[in-house]
């Protein structure tokens, strides 16, 4: 292999300065739902072309590169999917993870397999988890995940996180009009209530096979006009530069909320995130269309500094910024998959 010049974690930002901090790593491209906004049954059937096992990164190969990431500035690193605990030893995983000192690691789940698997993430050095649940309705929730799976089943997996220690626990909500926006106020009650940290998302344009359309986002502005109503909010600072969420604080001090506002407040000129898909390929945007290939470094024998240096010139050529020039006449154009790089 050619010698390639290093670059610096030190200077590693892109063209619009923005420096690499987030990493999102899916580890399986599978999922025991069926959500319509992400991978529609229609399209994810028995008979899609899901990826051999042997073209996923191994667990030595993700922590290779979580350690090289690391070194060029990654703080975070989120563990999605697909559905990550659908990765066969997946606590082997975030045993391996743990060890990269100063790293915050999280994961992302439907909370579905969270009472079996709770304890062994807890146990394996995983310290927060955010879980996915769209309505308190059961028949609204079922008609959502597509295979008749039922709310209780997810807070029981929350319940489960909540006893395993893996705290605190962020709730994301994906609101879409004319499907779940009655479900925002019985949301905010429940979770107001119980303490937990309740995320509400527009529903995006992510991928192509979900059908998106402008009419059926639910603006942030709305949904917090919606609980503002009830429940009066007050904004309050992010907790770092490049948060996703922007953070409402209940005015009688008994918690907050987030709303991820990408379709109508875009926050690209904030964004430090990068995304690598279970196949090894790094996307520097959510809304990307292709990536670059990680895998193939890893095994034709690429040293460290080697990776390093070719994740630090795909970093410095990024000038992603889709979601600032997205207008709400935009058809929607094709995209990788949510449920292949994780959301």
């Amino acid at each position: 292999m050619a010698p390639i010049k290093p670059v610096a974690a030190s200077l590693l930002v892109d063209r619009l300065q923005r420096p690499l901090r987030d990493l999102r790593i899916s580890v399986t491209d599978r999922c025991n739902f069926r959500c319509t906004y992400c991978m529609p049954k229609e399209i994810f059937n028995k008979d899609y072309p899901y990826l051999a096992r042997e073209s996923l990164l191994s667990f030595e190969e993700i922590t290779r590169l979580a350690r090289l990431f690391h070194g060029l500035g990654v703080e975070k690193i989120r563990l999605t999917g697909g559905e990550p605990l659908m990765r066969k030893n997946i606590d082997a995983l975030i045993e391996m993870l743990s060890h990269i000192e100063g790293l915050d690691l999280t994961l992302t789940t439907n909370g579905a397999l969270l009472p079996k698997k709770a304890q062994a993430l807890a146990n394996a050095g995983l310290k927060r988890i955010t879980v996915s649940l769209d309505s308190l309705d059961d028949s609204v929730f079922k008609a959502m995940n597509d295979v008749d799976f039922p709310v209780a089943k997810v807070i029981e997996g929350i319940d489960a996180a909540a006893q395993a220690g893996l705290l605190p626990i962020k709730i994301n909500m994906v609101v879409k009009k004319g499907v779940n926006e009655q479900s925002i106020l019985p949301m905010a009650r429940f979770f107001k209530q119980r303490g937990e940290i309740l995320r509400f998302i527009e529903y995006m344009d992510v991928g192509h096979t979900n059908g998106w359309r402008m009419d059926e986002v639910v603006s942030a502005r709305e949904i917090i006009d919606i609980i503002h109503q009830e429940m009066p909010l007050e904004p309050i600072d992010p907790n770092y530069t490049g948060e996703v969420a922007q953070r409402w604080r209940y005015q009688d001090g008994s918690g907050e909320i987030g709303v991820i506002a990408s379709v109508t407040q875009a926050f690209c000129k904030d964004c430090t995130r990068a995304r690598i898909s279970t196949e090894g390929k790094l996307y520097t945007c959510l809304f990307a269309h292709s990536g670059n290939d990680l895998r193939a470094l890893l095994r034709n024998h690429a040293t460290d500094e080697q990776v390093k240096t070719a994740i630090g010139h795909i970093w410095q050529a990024r000038r992603d910024q889709y979601s600032e020039i997205r207008h709400k006449n935009t058809t929607p154009s094709p995209k990788i998959e949510m449920s292949y790089i994780g959301g």
